[in-house]
């Protein structure tokens, strides 16, 4: 078996010791898991996209993610490929660019962005330029990225609540909030007749999370709600697709990694004792072998914003937090690094990610 390229710097023990994994996919490669329904893993590393589903239904196709926009005319001419049927629907997990920025394209191929209401209310604390306020995330990753300065933003206007179904008698796919996850907007996309879930970055499949929009606490019960789906297959949001297990990993290493904190914040530790507990607790989490795959570069980042949910004060200095913010921009938003001498510094951190 050939492991993806995250994966291939991890201890083999690991493997070993979580049979699970269902790592057959290659990144950037169609995978079929039913039929008229596929499965995209994207190039993170090398273009920042996230991760793409779709269906083939009877008179239309479903994208599961927008996308960056470059990210959408990847798989546009893979969909083409399959079928020439017209893409009615993009359904936008969150608000996040590299799953919502690709809306215009898809918008300019026939089809409506769909989503949960929280993610439209995320743009507008975050996208104020589009807003018309001053320059927000848009704006910011343009700079960087050609793919977004050439393109526009399009919120959802297809809105949900609690739910939406897509059915024509042979493909069901059913669209759910469950609560507050990586954002307030999360969306999950369910095939109950497959038992395919879709998850977006609710559930990634590496060290791939970032806390800074959500609420680790709700994320554990948003994740439990998803796992009485009863899913078989689970495609993240980034990173390769899994089995049920990999819902159970997420909420674990959430679980953990608030463990590990609670006692700190019950102590009422001050904001620098908790600052020189990380890297006690990064050991202590790497040293679980179903969770450890998710300790990443931004573990402070995750310790602080645990430590301030129970009630704690920040520690890392504006800088730090603006660097965890750009840290995600860069892995879930940077164009490729080696043409753009600006982001090398976005490059390096790529590569730590992935490794």
């Amino acid at each position: 078996m050939k492991f993806p390229r995250c994966f291939r710097s991890l201890p083999l023990f690991l493997f070993a010791a979580v049979p699970f994994y269902d790592v057959v996919a290659e990144i950037n490669q169609v995978e079929t898991l039913a039929p008229e329904v596929f499965f995209h893993e994207g190039d993170l590393k090398g273009h920042g996209h996230c991760n793409n589903g779709w269906v083939i239904f009877e008179d239309y196709v479903l994208v599961i993610d927008a996308n960056f926009p470059s990210g959408a005319k990847e798989i546009l001419p893979k969909i083409r490929a399959l079928t020439s049927k017209p893409i009615r629907f993009a359904f936008d997990t969150h608000h996040h660019g590299d799953h919502a920025y690709g809306n215009q394209y898809w918008v300019e191929q026939g089809a409506v962005p769909v989503a949960h209401e929280g993610v439209v209310e995320e743009m507008k604390k975050h996208e104020t330029g589009y807003y018309g306020g001053k320059p927000g995330r848009w704006e910011d990753t343009a700079k960087t990225r050609p793919d977004v300065a050439g393109s526009k933003l399009k919120p959802p206007s297809l809105l949900f609540r609690k739910d939406m179904i897509f059915d024509d008698g042979k493909h069901r796919v059913e669209l759910y909030h469950f609560g507050t996850a990586h954002t307030h907007g999360d969306g999950f996309a369910w095939l109950p007749k497959e038992k395919i879930l879709f998850t977006g970055d609710a559930c990634v499949n590496g060290p791939y999370n970032y806390v800074g929009d959500g609420d680790t606490g709700e994320w554990i019960r948003t994740l439990e709600a998803a796992k009485q789906l009863g899913a078989k297959t689970v495609c993240p949001g980034h990173g390769p697709r899994g089995t049920a297990e990999l819902l159970a990993d997420q909420q674990q290493f959430f679980v953990e990694l608030r463990k590990q904190v609670e006692p700190l914040a019950r102590a009422k530790k001050e904001p620098g004792e908790v600052k020189e507990a990380v890297e006690r607790i990064a050991a202590a989490l790497k040293n679980q072998p179903r969770i450890a795959r998710y300790v990443g570069d931004s573990i402070s980042g995750q310790v602080e914003k645990v430590f301030i949910e129970m009630g704690g004060k920040p520690f890392r200095s504006a800088a730090a937090i603006r660097e965890d913010e750009h840290r995600h921009a860069f892995a879930h938003g940077h164009e490729v690094a080696e043409t753009q001498p600006a982001q090398k510094g976005a490059g390096r951190l790529i590569d730590a990610l992935s490794r």
